[in-house]
C-alpha cells in the first residue's frame, strides 16, 4: 500500500518513512532537498532493509505532483513538505506563505484530480499562541504570532473548510510540540542547516565541539529556573504518532485535530544538564536577552491523542538525550561526510 510522503527526506519525515515501512506500508517520498540530503535514503534502507522510491520535485510544481499521482495509486498522503524557521518566517514571510500554503493548496488540488481523499497534515503547537494555562488541548484557541505560525493556521483553516465542504475528505490534523532525538542506530537525526534554530541541535553541536557556547534566551520568566520550559518528544514517538494517524484516516475518520506530545515540561537548563549527564561533555551557555513572543511554559495534554489514537509517547528525556548525541557524535557534520 503507497502512502506519499512529502518532505519525507526531512527529519521528521525520514523517521516516518522507517516507521511506515514497519508497519507494512510503501512509503513514496518527494522532496526537493531545500533542507534535506539524498543520502537519507541509504540510511533508511540500511535501517529497514527496504529503499523508498524518491521522485526529486517541489509541492509549488502542480505539474510534478500530477505526474506523480498519475504514477502511483496511493492510499493516503503524508504532508510534512515545507518551511519551518519562525526567525527566518519573520524575515521571509511572503517565501512562508507561498511554500507552506500554496504548496499545500497545489497539493490538495492534485489529491482531488487523482480522486484521493486521505490525508495526514504536519502541524505545530506555534498555533496556540500565547495559551493561558496549561497543558494545552485541542479545544483551546488558536493565534499566531509570526508568520510560520500564520501559515499552519492558514492550512489548517483551509484543510477545516475543505472536510466540512465534501464529507469524503478524511484528514489528520497533527500538531508537534518539540521533536527531538533521533533513531537509536544513530544513522539518521537532525541535520539542521547553518546555526540550528532548534535547542537540541544547538546543544548537541556545542558538545561535539562545531559550536562555542549555546544562547539561552531569558532566565527570569515564571518557571522554576527563569528559563523556558517546552514539552519535548522524541522524534520515533512522533513518527509512530503519524503512522496510527494514518491507520485511523483509512479507517475513513473524517477530519481530527490531535496534539502530539508527552505532557511533560523541560526548562532550557534542565535540557541542559540532563545533555551533560549522557554526553559527559560540558555544554557552555551564556543568558542573554528575551527573544520577542516567547512564552514562559507550553506543553501538551496528550489524553485525547491517547483515547482516539491509541498513541502516546514512550520514551523518556534521558533516552531522547542519548540518541541525539549517539546520532551527533556518529555525524559530527550530520549527512555530509
Amino acid at each position: 500500500m503507497f502512502v506519499l510522503v512529502t518532505g519525507g527526506a526531512g527529519y521528521i519525515g525520514s523517521h516516518t518513512c522507517v516507521e511506515l515501512i514497519k508497519a507494512g506500508f510503501e512509503p513514496v517520498i518527494i522532496d526537493n532537498l531545500s533542507n534535506s540530503k539524498e543520502v537519507v535514503l541509504d540510511r533508511i534502507e540500511t535501517i529497514s532493509g527496504k529503499r523508498p522510491v524518491f521522485i526529486e520535485g517541489d509541492v509549488l510544481d502542480s505539474a510534478f505532483l500530477n505526474a506523480v499521482f498519475e504514477k502511483y495509486t496511493f492510499a493516503a498522503v503524508m504532508h510534512f513538505a515545507g518551511l519551518k524557521a519562525v526567525g527566518e518566517s519573520v524575515q521571509k514571510p511572503f517565501l512562508y506563505y507561498e511554500n507552506n500554503v500554496a504548496g499545500t493548496l497545489n497539493l490538495i488540488k492534485a489529491m482531488e484530480l487523482a480522486g484521493l481523499r486521505n490525508l495526514i497534515f504536519s502541524s505545530s503547537a506555534t498555533v496556540y499562541g500565547m495559551p493561558e494555562s496549561v497543558p494545552i488541548r485541542e479545544d483551546f484557541p488558536t493565534s499566531t504570532h509570526n508568520p510560520y505560525g500564520a501559515s499552519k493556521l492558514m492550512v489548517e483553516g483551509m484543510l477545516s473548510d475543505l472536510a466540512k465542504a465534501n464529507s469524503e475528505w478524511n484528514i489528520a490534523t497533527l500538531r508537534y510540540f518539540n521533536p527531538i532525538g533521533a533513531h537509536e542506530s544513530g544513522l539518521i537525526g537532525e541535520d539542521p542547516k547553518g546555526i540550528p534554530n532548534n535547542l537540541l541541535p544547538f546543544i548537541s553541536q556545542v558538545a561535539v565541539g562545531k559550536l562555542a557556547c549555546l544562547s539561552v534566551f531569558g532566565d527570569n520568566y515564571d518557571t522554576p529556573d527563569g528559563t523556558g520550559v517546552r514539552d519535548y518528544i522524541h522524534v520515533v514517538d512522533l513518527a509512530r504518532g503519524h503512522v496510527c494517524a494514518l491507520e485511523k484516516v483509512l479507517g475513513q475518520s473524517g477530519h481530527f485535530v490531535v496534539n502530539l506530545g508527552t505532557g511533560n515540561g523541560y526548562s532550557v537548563l534542565e535540557m541542559v544538564k540532563a545533555f551533560e549527564v549522557v554526553s559527559n561533555k560540558p555544554i557552555n551557555y551564556k543568558i542573554v536577552d528575551r527573544r520577542p513572543g516567547d512564552i514562559a511554559t507550553c506543553y501538551a495534554d496528550p489524553e485525547f491523542a491517547k483515547a482516539f489514537l491509541g498513541w502516546q509517547a514512550e520514551f523518556d528525556l534521558a533516552r531522547m538525550c542519548e540518541d541525539s548525541w549517539r546520532w551527533q557524535s556518529n555525524n559530527p557534520n550530520g549527512f555530509d561526510l
